[in-house]
């Protein structure tokens, strides 16, 4: 069973900067898509980023384009979040997720941001960013 680890959270002002990090093991599957996603109190969980493990494709939301940026070394099976300009509304709990299976076209690639096509989950690693 995929283990999912999270780490890097913490508090900041407005502006700064954090980077999270997601430590994979125990795959018994090649993974097709990996992402961080996100869910504050009272919301639902959204989508933040997702990459394609193989090409390394991404799609963003629109909230963090140009603020956020994913990397992955899939020989350490770690991926990462660099998170820049932070701001109060990206308060909330990041997690990472991993999907197995078929994978999208690129016209529905952009769908992945939804939480329903990811099966395995971390714990989540909390960013709180202060005005």
């Amino acid at each position: 069973q995929v283990q999912l680890v999270e780490s890097g959270g913490g508090s900041v002002q407005a502006g700064g900067s954090l980077r999270l990090s997601c430590a994979a093991s125990g795959y018994t599957y090649s993974p097709t898509y990996m992402g961080w996603f996100r869910q504050a109190p009272g919301k639902e969980r959204e989508g933040v980023v997702i990459i394609d493990r193989d090409s390394g494709v991404t799609v963003y939301a629109d909230s963090v384009k140009g603020r956020f940026q994913i990397s992955q070394d899939n020989a350490k099976n770690t991926l990462y979040l660099q998170m820049n300009s932070l701001k109060p509304e990206d308060t909330a709990m990041y997690y990472c997720a991993v999907r197995r299976g078929t994978r999208f076209t690129v016209a529905m690639f952009p769908a992945l941001l939804s939480p329903e096509y990811f099966g395995d989950w971390g714990q989540g690693t909390q960013v709180t960013v202060s005005s």
